[in-house]
């Protein structure tokens, strides 16, 4: 279920993956943070994948502002509806040089230094840009990973379980930030959570996922 309607940015019908999830339809308000949570099993990473058409739904349909996504182009939809997966991976680089990696596989030009600097901060992540991403902890590179997805300024940003490598008082002060200035951005953004204490604190809406409707 989710517990607010407001007008839609995504809108699901009659979703399904493969044999053994069904959705409940959604509607995604726009501009607002979004909390997607549930048992192990009910389907939440690959909600967000079934977003983007990273992963193709068995029945039914999604719809971006109005228009069913299998109409946009795949790579124009994923960097419009952009996933940052529960896998962190940094190339054994700087900073500055997973921002390039990143986005020259993207055809685009890296940000200023100045927007790099600010997504590192927003994202508690203020190193160096010449620091050596292979001397960072676990929680650090999370961190960087994060900033460099927050950079790309997806229409939706959605995250899956940003926090997992952190401690809890970290966790919080960077879903605080990422919230507030996604919400000054005007950007949507979608996480996947099993922290209550995140979403409690967090989520401007909540969508909340079952065994019973995805049987």
């Amino acid at each position: 279920m989710i517990t607010r309607t407001d007008a839609p940015i995504l809108e699901t019908m009659s979703l399904s993956f493969m044999d053994f999830l069904r959705y409940p339809d959604l509607r995604i308000p726009e501009k607002q943070t979004t909390f997607i949570t549930g048992e192990s099993g009910t389907g939440k990473s690959t909600l967000l994948r079934l977003f983007n058409n990273s992963a193709s739904s068995a029945s039914g349909s999604i719809h971006y502002r109005g228009t069913d996504i299998l109409a946009i182009d795949p790579v124009s939809l994923r960097r419009t509806v952009l996933l940052a997966g529960q896998a962190v991976f940094l190339f054994d680089d700087t900073i500055a040089g997973n921002f390039r990696q990143y986005f020259s596989y993207r055809d685009e030009p890296v940000p200023a230094d100045e927007k790099v600097l600010e997504c590192l901060s927003v994202c508690r992540a203020e190193f160096p840009l010449d620091a050596p991403c292979k001397n960072l902890s676990g929680g650090e590179r999370q961190r960087v990973f994060l900033a460099i997805y927050l950079s790309m300024e997806s229409d939706i940003l959605m995250l899956d379980e940003p926090t997992s490598a952190l401690d809890e008082k970290t966790g919080k002060a960077v879903m605080k930030n990422l919230s507030d200035y996604c919400r000054d951005q005007g950007r949507t953004l979608m996480v996947v959570s099993h922290d209550p204490s995140l979403v409690d604190r967090f989520a401007e809406n909540r969508v909340i996922l079952t065994r019973g409707e995805n049987a």
